[in-house]
C-alpha cells in the first residue's frame, strides 16, 4: 500500500544523506572557486534535492502531493540559501521541518557579533566548529549545561557544555579541539577549551567565553621582541587545570608534532618539560620543503586547524590548536594559555588535519603543518594571539657530525639546519632534544661511539664563545645524550643568563663521531723525582692511564717550582679537566649569579678533557673577577680586591690553582691524585 504522507524526520533522514553524498564534491568547488561560496553551494543543493524528491517521493505519493513537497524543497532552499552575512543566521531562525534544522555549510566569520556571557542560559543550543579531517571545519551540536562561576579565577567563568553528534561523541574530547569556536543564535560564544577528567564518558567541555579572549585581542600589537626581557616573558605554568570543587578540570592539550624525532629523543623531551602541557605527543609531519615555506592549505577561517612552531627546518616541534577568531591583522586559537609565556614571537601556519585518533586514553589529531602565515605574539590566559604576516625571530642551529678524520661535509657526514624559538623557558630544551636527535639519526652512531663537540655560540655584539665538550658511552646514559647535555649546558650558561639583553644570533656545532670508546681512568700517580725539594727545582711524575677495555700506559710531566717559594708544603693535583675546574669552581663566589661577560670567560676558560694536568696548591692568594681566574696575587692588590668582594665577580681565595704541566690523555679523563711536596729553605737538590 502507498504512503502519501512523510513526516520531517524521514525528510531530514533523507537531507542528511544527500549532503554527505555531496560534501566531498562540494568541498573541493568551495576550495577551487571561494568567491562563489553561495551559488556552488546552493546550486549544488538544488540540483541533489530534486532527484532526490523524484526518485523517492514521486513513485510513492503521487503527482499532486510530489508537487507540493517540491515546492516546499524549493521554499526551503531559499531560505538557506547565504547571502551576505546572512550565513550567519541562528539555527532557531533557520526554515525547517519537524522542528530540526538544516545544516550550513561553513562556520560564520568573526564579524557576526558576539554573544553576551550574561545571557547564557541552560538548555540552549549552539553550534562549535572543527577540523576531524583535512582543513575543511565540521559542526559539532553543543548544549549548555551552565556557567561555572569563577572556575578560572575570580571574575573568570567558564561555560559546560555537552558535544552532541557521532564524531564529538566517538572521539571525546579531542587534543587539538582546544580553541573550536562555538556559535549560539548566530554570534560567537567563546571556544572549546576546557575538559573534565581523563576518562569522563560524555564528550562535556568548557567553553572560555569570546569577552575574556577579546582581551588578549586588544592588547597592543607592538613590534616582534627581538631579545628576551626577562620582565615580560614568563616561564611555563606548572599546571593547566582548574579546582572545580572536586571536578578535575584541565586545558585541552595541545597536541605536540615532533617531526623527525626517534622516541629516544621524544622520552628526553617529555622529561625536560614535563608539567608544562607540551607533553602530549601526537603523529604527523612537518611542512613539505617548497620556495613558499609549506603547503597552503588553504584561507584560515574559524575553526580551521593552527600550528605554533617551536623547532622547525631539518627537525620539526609544533603544538596544534584551533582558530577561534580571526580578523584582517591577527587570529585568537586555542582558548587557553599553551605557556602563559605572555609576549612571544613563534612562527605560526597553516595545518591539515589527517585524521582523528579516538581514544579514551589520549584522543588527539594527527597533522602536517603548512605554510607559515604569521606569528604568534601573546600567549595569555584565555587565548593565544597571532598577527598575520608577521615574521617570528628565530635562533639559527647548525649541526653537522662526521666520523673521526674525514672531517665536515665528507660523504659520510650530517648536516642539519634548524630553527629554534627564542622562548626562555623552552628553547635550552629544544635546542638539547635537537642534539640528541641529530646524533641517533647519524651512521656513525653506535653503543661504542664517543663524541667530541666543537664550536661557538655567537651572542650579539660578543665574540663568538666556543663550544668544547665530550660525550662517551657510560653506565648511566649514551653518549648521544652525554654530548647534547655539554652542548645544553654550554648554551644554556649564556642564554639564562640573567644579565643578557642582547639575543642569541646563532650556534654552529661541527661533531666528531669516533668509533671507539675514549674514556679513560686515572689509575695513579707517582713522583718519579724526590719528594723532598727546593724553591726552583725540577720535579717529575708518572701518571699511569687506563683506556677502556685497553692495556695501562704510562705519562710522564715535568715542571719547575717557583723560585719565590717559601720551606713549608706544597700540594699537587693530578687529574682531570673536571676535576681542575671543579676545584676553580669552588672557589669563586656564588652568591650572586654571573654576568654574561663573567659566563663567557669561564667558559673560554675550561680545560679539555682530552688532557692530564698537573697543579700546584700554592699558599698564596688567588682572585677570581668576572670569570676569570687571577692566581698568587700580591698582598697589595688583594686589600684591594678586598674591598670590592660585595661585587657579583669578584672573589678571593686563601690557596691559590696554578697549571704546571699537561699531557694528551689520549681519550677523555676522569680521576685525580693529591700528592705532598715538602719545601726546604736552600739550593735544589736536583
Amino acid at each position: 500500500m502507498k504512503r502519501n504522507h512523510f513526516d520531517g524526520d524521514e525528510l531530514l533522514t533523507t537531507a542528511r544523506i544527500l549532503n554527505a553524498a555531496q560534501d566531498r564534491n562540494l568541498r573541493l568547488q568551495l576550495r577551487a572557486a571561494p568567491s562563489n561560496l553561495v551559488d556552488v553551494w546552493n546550486s549544488r543543493k538544488e540540483t541533489a534535492i530534486s532527484q532526490v524528491f523524484r526518485q523517492v517521493f514521486k513513485p510513492v505519493c503521487g503527482a499532486q502531493v510530489f508537487v507540493a513537497l517540491l515546492a516546499a524543497a524549493a521554499f526551503m532552499l531559499a531560505g538557506t540559501a547565504l547571502s551576505g552575512q546572512a550565513w550567519a543566521q541562528s539555527p532557531q531562525a533557520a526554515p525547517s521541518i519537524g522542528a530540526v534544522s538544516l545544516p550550513v555549510s561553513s562556520p560564520p566569520p568573526s564579524s557576526v557579533g558576539f554573544f553576551p556571557l550574561a545571557q547564557v542560559k541552560r538548555g540552549m543550543k549552539a553550534t562549535a566548529w572543527t577540523v576531524f579531517e583535512g582543513t575543511v571545519p565540521e559542526p559539532m551540536d553543543v548544549e549548555i549545561l551552565g556557567v561555572l562561576r569563577g572556575a578560572r579565577g575570580p571574575g573568570r567563568d567558564l561555560i559546560l557544555a555537552r558535544l552532541r553528534g557521532a564524531k564529538p561523541e566517538y572521539t571525546g574530547v579531542v587534543a587539538g579541539m582546544s580553541g573550536s569556536p562555538v556559535y549560539l543564535d548566530g554570534k560567537l560564544l567563546g571556544a572549546l577549551s576546557y575538559r573534565i577528567g581523563q576518562f569522563s564518558k560524555d564528550p562535556i567541555a568548557g567553553i572560555t567565553p569570546i569577552e575574556q579572549m577579546l582581551e588578549v585581542r586588544n592588547l597592543p600589537m607592538s613590534p616582534l621582541l627581538t631579545a628576551n626581557a626577562r620582565s615580560d616573558m614568563g616561564h611555563p605554568s606548572e599546571s593547566g587545570g582548574l579546582d572545580g570543587g572536586g571536578l578535575a578540570f584541565s586545558a585541552m592539550e595541545t597536541p605536540l608534532l615532533m617531526s623527525g624525532f626517534q622516541p629516544e629523543a621524544i622520552r628526553v623531551w617529555k622529561e625536560q618539560v614535563a608539567g608544562t602541557g607540551l607533553d602530549v605527543i601526537s603523529a604527523g609531519g612537518q611542512a613539505a620543503s617548497s620556495d613558499a615555506g609549506g603547503d597552503d592549505f588553504g584561507p584560515m577561517v574559524p575553526g580551521s586547524a593552527v600550528s605554533l612552531q617551536l623547532v622547525r627546518g631539518d627537525l620539526e616541534i609544533a603544538a596544534t590548536c584551533t582558530v577561534t577568531y580571526i580578523d584582517p591583522k591577527q587570529l585568537l586559537a586555542c582558548g587557553h594559555p599553551v605557556l602563559q609565556a605572555g609576549p612571544v614571537s613563534l612562527p605560526m601556519t597553516s595545518t591539515e588535519v589527517v585524521t582523528t585518533l579516538a581514544s579514551p586514553l589520549n584522543a588527539f589529531k594527527i597533522v602536517n603543518t603548512g605554510k607559515t602565515i604569521g606569528a604568534f605574539t601573546q600567549d595569555r590566559d584565555a587565548a593565544i594571539r597571532g598577527e598575520l604576516g608577521a615574521q617570528a625571530r628565530m635562533i639559527p642551529v647548525s649541526i653537522s657530525v662526521s666520523s673521526a678524520g674525514s672531517g665536515a661535509g665528507s660523504g659520510g657526514s650530517v648536516d642539519r639546519k634548524i630553527e629554534v624559538a627564542d622562548l626562555p623557558s623552552l628553547t635550552p630544551s629544544a635546542v638539547l632534544v635537537s642534539v640528541y636527535q641529530v646524533l641517533l639519526q647519524s651512521n656513525q652512531s653506535t653503543a661504542e661511539t664517543s663524541y667530541h663537540v666543537t664550536g661557538e655560540i655567537t651572542v650579539h655584539g660578543m665574540p663568538p664563545v666556543p663550544v668544547d665538550g665530550w660525550g662517551t658511552p657510560g653506565e648511566s646514559m649514551a653518549s648521544q645524550l652525554a654530548a647534547a647535555l655539554a652542548v645544553g649546558d654550554s648554551f644554556n650558561r649564556l642564554y639564562s643568563n640573567a644579565t643578557r639583553v642582547a639575543p642569541i644570533e646563532s650556534v654552529r656545532l661541527h661533531i666528531e663521531a669516533i668509533p671507539q670508546d675514549m674514556r679513560t681512568q686515572l689509575e695513579s700517580v707517582r713522583l718519579i723525582s724526590s719528594s723532598i725539594i727546593h724553591a726552583g727545582d725540577k720535579v717529575e711524575i708518572e701518571a699511569t692511564l687506563r683506556p677502556w677495555e685497553q692495556p695501562a700506559r704510562n705519562v710522564r710531566l715535568g715542571f719547575t717550582m717557583p723560585s719565590r717559594l717559601e720551606p713549608g708544603t706544597v700540594r699537587l693535583l693530578v687529574g682531570s679537566a673536571s676535576s681542575l675546574d671543579r676545584t676553580l669552581e669552588a672557589a669563586r663566589p656564588a652568591t650572586q649569579p654571573l654576568s654574561l661577560p663573567a659566563a663567557s670567560a669561564r667558559l673560554r676558560g675550561l680545560h679539555a678533557a682530552d688532557q692530564v694536568y698537573v697543579s700546584l696548591l700554592l699558599p698564596e692568594t688567588q682572585a677570581s673577577l668576572e670569570g676569570r681566574t687571577l692566581d698568587s696575587l700580591p698582598l697589595s692588590m688583594a686589600n684591594t680586591l678586598e674591598s670590592e668582594r660585595s661585587g657579583a665577580d669578584v672573589g678571593l681565595h686563601g690557596e691559590s690553582l696554578v697549571v704546571a704541566a699537561e699531557a694528551a690523555a689520549g681519550g677523555v679523563l676522569s680521576g685525580q691524585e693529591i700528592l705532598s711536596l715538602r719545601v726546604e729553605a736552600g739550593g735544589g737538590l736536583h
